[in-house]
């Protein structure tokens, strides 16, 4: 834990309006001011106590309060430093260790959730009568059951697809754990865009995860192990840019030169990392748009928008689409409560911050959410269920680019 960061922040209170903890529950300690506090207190001596722990696993580490921070405090460092300490340092309660075992030893292994896609399958008809009684039993595997999308037909992306016309650049394509295994349309359609676009998209086998979730989690010897293999990976593959569809994976290799160190941080700093939406923007288009008659409401992922920094981009590729009204959903800076693992460990808050974003993107009127990350989709979608309201579909910018880049007139989505 930095002191020289924690110093940075003058305890303005400029993020108290940013933090959805602090907007639940007006409590100064679950405040991004209030945990740098903590913070201090710890580096000055303060053991690790269970309340103490209880405060920073409370906290999304959605970076809002990066975005509203006047002083430029680095809280993204910051609480990645912090939840290592904790992971260090504080005794977990029996039940929380096993229940971050399981997570840890199955979401970042794509083989691994391969084999749940048929227990999720059985376990979505029955949606209605496991989840009351899961609540019972684990209100984390209550939010498991709940978060599940329908199991979608797997998906084999080739190594290599080539440009469709001339070449305007080869890139290589990060495919993603929850991405691949659940939405692995996103994918199909994040590489018909690249191609029609001018791209070779270059696809290497056996990807694994790029470390986000155990990153996010201060689980930094795994995260960094996954952060090496990403970037062999990709020199194998014999690419320097890698295009990301997944806003938290997006972020957490943006930053792999922090979080590595020596040769490994130079290696990484020869790779770029851009978010597709990014990248489409600055190549700009080529290929035709059609119509595509929907309004559309756009959801703001926290790791693209106060992280990465990207709002405007995918904002604008929408916009440009023949026929598309774009909706704009009130607290859009405010996290739905998906946050990487933060649904699993937290499901009672989450489950808040969710029907908070679900009320908000329904009082759109829109026809199509748009989210640029699979865990925002989950989360979103399950708050929506549980309303019961009218359903609305949920699609990846990419899948709105692909149908109208194809002509297709309509986007194929993930129902909720």
């Amino acid at each position: 834990m930095d002191l020289e960061l924690i110093n940075d922040c003058v305890h303005c209170g400029f993020c108290l309006p940013s933090c959805p903890t602090y907007v639940l529950w007006g409590e100064e300690m679950d405040s991004p001011r209030g945990r740098i506090h903590l913070m201090k207190q710890h580096v000055e001596g303060t053991p690790m106590t269970p309340e103490m722990a209880g405060h920073f696993d409370a906290c999304l580490g959605c970076m809002a309060c990066v975005t509203a921070c006047p002083s430029g405090v680095r809280y993204d460092r910051l609480i990645e430093q912090t939840r290592a300490e904790v992971e260090r340092e504080h005794v977990r309660k029996p039940d929380d260790r096993a229940l971050r075992a399981v997570v840890f030893q199955l979401f970042p292994y794509p083989r691994r959730l391969r084999a749940m896609r048929l227990p999720l399958r059985l376990s979505g008809g029955l949606r209605r009568k496991i989840i009351p009684r899961l609540e019972r039993i684990n209100p984390s595997l209550a939010a498991m059951a709940d978060l599940a999308p329908p199991v979608s037909a797997r998906v084999r992306l080739p190594r290599k697809v080539e440009a469709k016309g001339s070449r305007r650049a080869t890139v290589g394509m990060l495919t993603g754990c929850v991405q691949g295994e659940f939405f692995p349309q996103v994918n199909e359609a994040t590489v018909r865009v690249l191609a029609m676009e001018g791209c070779d998209v270059v696809i290497p086998p056996s990807q694994g995860c790029c470390g986000a979730l155990s990153l996010h989690s201060g689980q930094e010897e795994q995260a960094k192990r996954f952060a090496r293999r990403t970037i062999a990976t990709f020199e194998r593959a014999g690419v320097d840019t890698i295009v990301v569809n997944a806003a938290g994976c997006g972020s957490t290799m943006k930053d792999y030169a922090e979080i590595l160190e020596g040769e490994w941080a130079r290696r990484a700093r020869a790779i770029r990392t851009v978010d597709l939406s990014e990248y489409l923007a600055e190549l700009g288009p080529v290929a035709e748009r059609h119509p595509l008659p929907l309004t559309v409401a756009y959801h703001d992922a926290c790791h693209l928008a106060h992280a990465q920094g990207i709002r405007s981009q995918p904002r604008e590729l929408l916009a440009a689409i023949p026929g598309l009204e774009l909706k704009e959903i009130s607290e859009s800076a405010i996290c739905c409560g998906s946050a990487g693992t933060y649904n699993l460990f937290q499901p009672e808050a989450a489950r808040d911050l969710g029907d908070r974003k679900a009320e908000r993107v329904l009082a759109t009127g829109a026809d199509l959410l748009v989210s640029a990350n699979p865990g925002c989709t989950m989360q979103i979608t399950a708050a929506i269920r549980r309303r019961g309201a009218q359903e609305i579909p949920v699609a990846h910018t990419a899948q709105v680019l692909d149908a109208s880049l194809r002509g297709l007139g309509r986007v194929s989505t993930t129902p909720a």
